[in-house]
């Protein structure tokens, strides 16, 4: 079957709505299929291919996930959790084929048991993250049409507090009678797995646009493996032996890969941590001998402050995305641990990384090159390829494309055939591509995509606030920071302590101002346009605005 076709027929989702949902085929991009691995039988289940698959070629008692406590859940007892909970999902619960199950709750083994369930049973999985508050929540639920929702019992809160009509939710680790380990426990063994199409929907991932309305990227069941058959195999190099760990959650894409799909794909073990600071990481990377590391820039530079008394001779692989790794950061972390940072960018809508480089090929201060599997370049606004040396907007392509979720901005997001990510790069004449910034208004801190709208939607909701303007300002640690400048009702007193407090209840804590700003009005044109360049300058005096307070 041509891959960059679809024909419905094949399907085995019995709820259509996913596949109904994705855009033409017409306003895709072109798909890539260039390496023999990335020939995919037209019938394929990714969570059997990652679990039972390498089980069987490895041997059930490999450890497949690990826990701070020095728990362990090996390959051949993880699918046997995941077997029976998917009986849970088919047998008590009524889940089909093609419906969508949200995830939510920390980073856990039984989260990401959950999450090869869903997709064994033949469902769409919508992770999100657990601090993400009730109004998201409803809003991605809404979006999704999604129907049910396994929750850590600690998580449930925010979820029943979205109100989401007709959501059947399903809590784990509390030890209710109804809770889905002890109806799992009840259950059978083993589940055979839908007979999945390798182009039907797998998991919608969830972004932010500049509008702040939430982009539901659709991925298929092939597009899991492709990004481990292109990064994780040609560039990241790992092995059976090597003890996965990382900060992000697996509400992001960038933490589903590193902590579950790439492990999983060559029979690795993972350490899956609840709380992954910096100073949780390095006594963990330490305790429990991690080879292999995925963070931040942010991370990487608070945890070269903390290096002393820990051991991390076990490490070997230390990667880096979600926002610029800065050139001082790459030799910092050379100089102080010996390790090379292999820096990468990749997007949620194409699922990973797709531009970056290891070992003798990194040039520090560059993104990297193409990953093997993927092609990439610098264009202009039209589509057209700029010269090496002038900046542009990044152009990429490969096995994986973004589809988005009934939503107008596919146009935007794919044009010409190729994915355009919103960043402006240049290419230097050996093919080497290095970050310029975004081109457009999305603020990334400490690797979190932070659209700037939504953030200000929630501060108008105060009804102290008549005016709020959102824009990212450079930080020294995180790369930048959500700055807001807020204008008062008159007569109102509002100090920025009591606005954090209702922020915090409003969305999750990584989109809340770090830094706000009183004005008594904002700057604009002549023509009543908001002058958001002052504000990321922090000069919102400019143009008719007075000093402000913070």
């Amino acid at each position: 079957m041509d891959p960059n076709t679809m024909d419905p027929k094949t399907s085995a989702h019995i709820d259509g709505f996913a596949r109904e949902q994705l855009p033409p085929v017409e306003q895709w991009p072109e798909l890539l299929f260039d390496l023999p691995e990335l020939h995919y039988p037209d019938r394929l289940n990714c969570a059997t291919e990652l679990l039972d698959r390498t089980a069987d070629r490895l041997g059930p008692d490999r450890p497949a996930f690990r826990t701070p406590d020095g728990g362990v859940l090996s390959y051949g007892e993880l699918r046997d959790l995941v077997d029976r909970i998917a009986h849970v999902l088919t047998s008590d619960l009524g889940v089909v084929p093609g419906n969508r199950v949200l995830l939510r709750g920390p980073t856990t083994p039984h989260l990401a048991a959950c999450w090869l369930a869903v997709l064994k049973a033949g469902a769409v999985a919508v992770t999100v993250l657990a601090q993400q508050r009730a109004s998201e929540l409803a809003t991605i639920c809404s979006i999704a049409r999604v129907s049910h929702a396994l929750c850590d019992a600690r998580s449930v809160e925010d979820l029943a507090q979205a109100e989401v009509p007709g959501l059947r939710i399903t809590a784990y680790g509390g030890g209710a009678p109804d809770d889905l380990l002890r109806l799992a426990a009840a259950r059978p063994g083993p589940y055979r797995a839908v007979d999945t199409a390798s182009d039907d929907v797998a998991l919608i991932a969830f972004t932010s646009g500049t509008t702040g309305r939430p982009k539901g990227c659709m991925h298929l069941h092939r597009d899991v493996l492709a990004i481990a058959d292109t990064f994780s195999r040609h560039v990241l190099r790992p092995g059976p032996d090597d003890v996965f760990a990382g900060s992000p959650p697996l509400g992001f894409t960038f933490g589903l890969g590193g902590l579950v799909v790439f492990p999983l794909r060559v029979g690795a073990s993972a350490l899956l941590l609840e709380q992954a600071g910096p100073k949780q990481l390095l006594p963990a990377l330490a305790e429990h001998r991690v080879s292999v590391l995925f963070t931040a820039p942010t991370a990487y530079r608070v945890m070269l402050d903390q290096l002393d008394g820990h051991d991390l001779s076990a490490l070997r692989r230390c990667v880096s995305a979600g926002e610029n790794l800065p050139e001082a950061t790459w030799h910092a972390w050379r100089e102080r641990t010996g390790l090379r940072i292999i820096n990468g960018i990749g997007a949620t809508e194409l699922l990973h990384i797709f531009v970056s480089a290891a070992d003798d090929a990194i040039r520090p201060g560059t993104t990297g090159v193409p990953v093997p599997g993927w092609q990439a370049r610098v264009v202009d606004a039209d589509g057209v390829p700029v010269p090496d040396g002038e900046p542009g907007l990044l152009a990429v392509r490969g096995p994986v494309g973004c589809r988005y979720l009934a939503d107008e901005r596919q146009r935007d997001y794919v044009r010409h055939g190729w994915n355009i990510t919103g960043d402006t790069y240049v290419r230097d004449a050996d093919g080497y591509f290095r970050y310029v910034a975004r081109a457009d208004d999305m603020i990334i801190s400490s690797g979190y995509n932070i659209a700037g709208p939504e953030v200000e939607e929630a501060l108008l909701r105060h009804p102290d606030v008549a005016e709020a303007a959102v824009v990212g300002q450079a930080d020294e640690l995180r790369g930048r920071i959500v700055a807001a400048y807020v204008v008062l009702r008159e007569g109102a007193e509002l100090t920025a302590d009591q606005l954090r407090t209702f922020m915090r209840a409003e969305l999750a804590p990584h989109k809340c101002p770090r830094r706000i700003t009183f004005l008594p009005a904002l700057p604009r044109t002549a023509t009543g346009k908001l002058q958001r360049f002052r504000l990321r300058a922090g000069e919102p005096g400019a143009a008719g605005a007075a000093p402000g307070r913070e």
